[in-house]
């Protein structure tokens, strides 16, 4: 049972009847008490008399995936089951961060009539959010009370990361299309493999002429190469407890996906194999054995409902598993952050394991640096202080990571995406992947 606002406002206009009797030498106490209790005995009649809220029938019909951000439409088809109409309010049980509206549809149903409803939702979070029940409150006939019943209707969207680093795919694209000669300009490395002759244009590398096919031509002859195909890359995102530090208007873990996501469907495009492992000290999310159109939608699918776990990685398990994705790896990409030199004995021990075998590199998100203030006060020179500590011990870090034979980049959630899929396309060029 439920009371509506007629039933306050009717309590409030008692005053008056009151206050007539208590004119006419009738005691205003008992006026008054009797006056209440009319108004509950009308409100428990009403609320009685209402039609039963359990007769309504539900099902859904909503999207099961959407991107983080993007609007969706839930709707909910409601009949009434029973022989009478009815009247009252809705309401759609979606956790908060799913961004359904605040306020509760009213709704008529008359027997055996349905009504949509739609839920417009504007998701928030990443991940499985949920709707398990649906609320459903039936007014009597003097609208002072109602029944209300709690009726079982689970729902399930998840929430995909974004992939807000896509804009720079095209440009990346181009490029990789110029490395694997679709256009004029062509390049020559270690371990690329031979693709056909051309005429020589001045600019181009006197290295790559075929003297052979010159002396049988009229004209100089040059080789031109691709780079090479079916490599394997690797991409490990740590899901332990420095994902979860916030950079930007995020946390680590997601710019580590959107740089993920990037290289990803770079790689993808280039012809390689691309292995995803998200882990900790178990496996949080993982895919291979995934190549073309399939690859993005399986990727996003599995770091949808990943979240940073408080607890450190264990770099040893996490070798043994890229290990075991990929027997010999061209390319491992480790998307963590390593920012003291005490916390990362454990990461750069296991580094020489997976440097003999593979071309690494250390991707770190990095949060802005502001400016300091003009008149910095005791709080901002502290600040600084911690910020220049910071900065130091990660430079640190980078210098153990290139001593082990690794590579690290460090960037903005912004930059980091577009700087690894830079040193991917590099490594292509120069025949090192």
């Amino acid at each position: 049972m439920y009371v509506t606002g007629r039933l306050p406002l009717l309590l409030v206009l008692g005053a008056v009847p009151v206050v007539l009797l208590s004119a006419a030498g009738i005691d205003a106490w008992l006026a008054a008490a009797g006056w209440v209790l009319l108004c509950l005995l009308a409100a428990l009649a009403d609320a009685a008399t209402a039609p039963d809220p359990r007769l309504v029938g539900i099902s859904r019909s909503q999207p099961r995936r959407t991107l983080l951000g993007h609007a969706v439409v839930a709707e909910l088809t409601l009949r009434n089951t029973g022989r009478r109409t009815l009247r009252g309010r809705v309401r759609d049980a979606w956790q908060p961060t799913a961004g359904a509206p605040a306020g509760y549809p009213a709704i008529a149903i008359p027997p055996g009539e349905s009504r949509t409803i739609t839920v417009p939702l504007l998701p928030r979070r990443r991940g499985e959010l949920r709707s398990e029940f649906v609320a459903v409150r039936s007014d009597g006939p003097l609208r002072l009370a109602g029944r209300q019943a709690r009726l079982d209707a689970p729902g399930v969207l998840r929430v995909l990361p974004p992939f807000t680093a896509r804009r720079h795919l095209p440009s990346r694209l181009a490029r990789l299309r110029e490395l694997d000669g679709n256009t004029s300009v062509q390049v020559r490395g270690q371990g690329t493999e031979f693709d056909s002759l051309r005429e020589y244009v001045r600019g181009d590398d006197v290295r790559s002429i075929d003297w052979r096919a010159t002396a049988r031509a009229s004209t100089t002859m040059l080789r031109t190469w691709r780079p090479e195909r079916d490599r394997h890359v690797v991409i490990v995102i740590d899901t332990g407890r420095t994902s979860a530090a916030r950079v930007g208007d995020g946390v680590r873990l997601d710019a580590a996906m959107e740089a993920a996501l990037l290289l990803a469907a770079l790689a993808s495009r280039a012809g390689d194999h691309v292995h995803l492992l998200m882990f900790d000290r178990v496996i949080r999310a993982r895919v291979t054995r995934v190549d073309g159109p399939s690859l993005l939608p399986a990727l996003v699918d599995a770091m949808a409902p990943v979240e940073p776990q408080l607890i450190d990685t264990d770099w040893d398990s996490a070798s043994v598993q890229v290990r075991s994705l990929a027997s010999r790896p061209s390319l491992v990409v480790l998307l963590t952050a390593q920012d003291a030199a005490e916390a990362a004995r454990g990461f750069l021990g296991s580094l020489p394991a997976l440097v003999r075998d593979a071309h690494v590199l250390v991707g770190t998100v990095t949060g802005d640096r502001e400016s300091p203030p003009a008149r910095p006060d005791a709080d901002d020179a502290y600040r600084a202080a911690a910020i220049a500590r910071a900065d130091r011990d990660a430079e640190i870090v980078a210098a153990a990571i290139g001593r082990a034979g690794a590579e690290a980049i460090a960037d903005s959630p912004e930059n980091l995406p577009p700087r690894i899929a830079d040193r991917y396309l590099a490594l292509k060029a120069a025949g090192r992947l």
